[in-house]
């Protein structure tokens, strides 16, 4: 069958792809990827990584980074086979069905949607002490967990949100050569710091207190990959695949601005936290020498200025360089601007394509599949987007206290990169592959494995919040997508979600686990874990397995295909609680770092060949085999 024709499923799932425009070129794909890259981590991790982890922090930048290359490495082959806008919410529902695709793309939607609201949070949170003070853009006092004002401060990021907006609505041309622009500025302002500091204001014992070099412990230097904004900052490389359907040369360009982002970024942010790290100057923030934990006190400051708010102006100011104190520190002022808006718009765009791929899988409704037709944008999506994103700005929290699970939920998806490119070697083998990644045996559990411990080593309670969010949607599968799809009766399954709802909040409420200032290691603020626990997974297996129960065949088939994912994350949890990154005083011995985390991929490595012998070829992958290309050509 030739590249035109076209089955029932295929048309159904992919039809709106043709309306896309393909402008986006090689440089325009990559400076997508490394825009999203560099952005407000630049502005803020370091100093979070210090203050958790000291010196050997630079450790934890090289380590995150190769993790994510690990799992960009299977994208770029599948990206190649099959280019898609919205490319990470469509794979699992070509190879696992319906049921595992929705709780992927749910969790998909939660994490890239909410980035243009941390990016515009952060612009605040750092220019925000150096604005008039008549403009009060954020709470008293400055400090890491410091809020907006209401309503100067939240104003000010609903008015960069419009703007991330309206920067993506003029079409994906108008966003490349936009960006491109934009890129020049956040590539130089980084590189120039670390060469500024580096070479005039460089303590190089800074890197060798009495304690050592990784005076914290080698478990910190792990556990603030995902915590402190270190893998948040590398998500960015999933541009060019989510923008893959607007791409002129899908095939060739995607891998290449896939992994070059990455190595980029590397590279940058290395030597970022070496220039912060070697910059402090102890006694002019008024902490104590190698004292790193003491960088977050709210008397931490360079004269006004707070560390915790604005941590690279503040080494400026304390260098006593007269450049770097009156000329080159407020262009940082300028940059906090700029590389978190051009973060922000890039990450809009992101959350639209999200929405428009959950659209095209038949998870929301198909209105959110709209393609305008000048710019031939997804606009519908790229409003539902905006909506979101600004619901993450009710809360008004900091930067710090959202970037934790925002990469977890991320890189919890990213799980799927491994397992599907193994499945689709055996589905759609006849699929052309520019890019064919060699010992893919190998790099696809890797790939898994790497997202596996970047989602453990988060720690308990930022998994506490995952699950909760997490399987907060499962009730829509059934209230939307299963009884449209003829999986599942309407009554049974509003029934059952209704049930689940109810049941999942009351169980949550119990836990006391989120949404709560109780510290988790208080055992009186919390029931007995083992029990809620058990109540937990009871809840989750039994909303399962009900799907399961009142389904039709098909619906059945897909609930099969995913009950190694219910037990992936279930199990993943309750060992979290256990392990160093736990809550406990003291883990159990077999439990504790390094053996907690290989007892974690010893689980995440089962789950993937599970996951792997569970893909089968969907209806979907089938019709897009018989078309004879993965690529969708253009509508003329």
């Amino acid at each position: 069958m030739t590249a035109s024709a076209e089955s029932p499923a295929m048309g159904d799932f992919e039809a709106s792809d043709r309306k896309l425009k393909r402008e986006l070129s090689r440089s325009h794909l990559l400076m997508l990827s490394l825009g999203a890259i560099i952005g407000s981590g630049w502005l803020f991790a370091s100093i979070t990584a210090d203050e958790l982890a000291g010196p050997a922090s630079v450790v934890s930048w090289i380590v995150g980074g190769i993790l994510v290359l690990f799992i960009a490495l299977s994208y770029a082959e599948i990206s190649t086979m099959l280019p898609r806008s919205g490319a990470v919410v469509r794979y699992p529902h070509l190879t696992h069905g319906g049921y595992t695709g929705f709780i992927l793309a749910w969790a998909y939607l939660l994490a890239s949607a909410s980035v243009p609201a941390i990016e515009a949070i952060a612009v605040v949170q750092y220019v925000g002490p150096q604005a008039p003070a008549s403009w009060h853009l954020l709470q008293e006092p400055v400090t890491v967990s410091s809020v907006l004002h209401f309503p100067e401060g939240w104003l000010f990021t609903v008015v960069m949100l419009v703007a991330f907006f309206f920067v993506n609505l003029y079409g994906a041309r108008f966003l490349g050569r936009f960006n491109n622009a934009v890129m020049v500025w956040k590539l130089v302002i980084p590189v120039l710091t670390f060469l500024l500091i580096f070479f005039l204001t460089f303590h190089s014992k800074n890197f060798s207190p009495p304690a050592g070099f990784a005076s914290f412990g080698w478990s910190k230097v792990f556990y603030i990959i995902p915590t402190a904004g270190i893998v948040f900052s590398f998500l960015g490389f999933r541009q060019g695949l989510d923008f893959g359907g607007e791409a002129r040369d899908p095939q060739r360009d995607i891998p290449f601005a896939t992994i070059a982002s990455v190595l980029i970024g590397i590279v940058v942010y290395v030597l970022l936290q070496v220039a912060f790290t070697g910059g402090i100057v102890w006694h002019y923030f008024g902490v104590a020498t190698n004292n790193y934990a003491g960088l977050a006190a709210p008397s931490a400051a360079a004269g006004h200025v707070l560390v915790t708010a604005s941590p690279f102006f503040a080494v400026m100011k304390a260098s006593g360089v007269a450049f770097l104190v009156s000329f080159f520190s407020y262009l940082l002022i300028a940059d906090a601007f700029i590389s978190p808006f051009g973060t922000g718009y890039i990450y809009l765009g992101t959350g639209g394509r999200t929405i428009y791929g959950m659209g095209v899988g038949g998870y929301l409704p198909k209105q959110s599949t709209s393609v305008s037709s000048g710019a031939r944008v997804p606009w519908v999506a790229l409003i539902a987007s905006f909506a979101v994103a600004l619901i993450f700005t009710a809360p008004s929290k900091s930067w710090f206290s959202l970037v934790g699970i925002i990469t977890s939920m991320t890189v919890f998806t990213y799980i799927m990169g491994g397992v599907s490119l193994q499945v689709f070697r055996r589905t759609a083998p006849e699929l052309g592959r520019p890019f064919r990644l060699g010992a893919a045996g190998f790099w696809a559990p890797v790939s898994f494995l790497a997202a596996t411990a970047i989602v453990f080593w988060s720690g308990f309670a930022t998994l506490a919040d995952l699950v909760a969010l997490l399987f907060l949607g499962l009730p829509l599968y059934v209230w939307f997508f299963a009884p449209e799809r003829g999986y599942i009766n309407k009554a049974a399954g509003y029934t059952i979600g209704g049930v689940f709802l109810v049941g999942w909040i009351l169980i949550t409420h119990w836990g006391n686990w989120i949404l709560t200032t109780a510290p988790a290691t208080v055992a009186k603020d919390h029931p007995n874990f083992p029990l809620w626990f058990i109540v937990s997974a009871v809840a989750v297996y039994a909303f399962t397995g009900a799907c399961w129960l009142f389904g039709s065949p098909e619906g059945r088939h897909l609930i099969n295909r995913s009950w190694w994912l219910v037990t992936f994350i279930l199990a993943e949890f309750c060992l979290s609680y256990y392990s160093s990154f736990g809550v406990l005083a003291k883990p159990p011995a077999a439990l504790r770092f390094p053996y907690d985390t290989l007892w974690a991929l010893l689980i995440g490595l089962v789950c993937f060949y599970w996951a792997v012998a569970s893909g089968y070829e969907t209806e979907e992958i089938k019709a897009i085999v018989e078309t004879g290309s993965g690529v969708v050509p253009a509508e003329e």
